[in-house]
């Protein structure tokens, strides 16, 4: 499968237990996300365009409103990196 650098590491945060918070305009619309791994450290490498990316090839998922984590299909999309624990 073909997957963005800014994606795998996107992915690779969220499978070690990170998520991506969201916030919402007055439409409902989403226009700002913000990626943290389980530290609470901030991914630079995850903005809109890569969360839609995500979001689009069904990789992510909120569940009752709340921050977007990876599903079943983003962690077989995701390659093994060094550093897993």
């Amino acid at each position: 499968m073909n997957i963005s650098k800014h994606e795998q590491r996107t992915l690779h945060a969220l499978a070690q237990g990170g998520a991506i918070h969201h916030r919402k305009n007055e439409i409902g619309h989403i226009v700002e996300v913000d990626c943290l791994n389980r530290d609470g450290w901030r991914l630079d490498d995850c903005s809109l365009s890569v969360f839609q990316r995500l979001r689009r090839r069904r990789f992510i998922r909120s569940e009752n409103g709340g921050p977007y984590r990876i599903t079943r299909e983003g962690l077989a999309a995701v390659r093994a990196q060094l550093d897993n624990r």
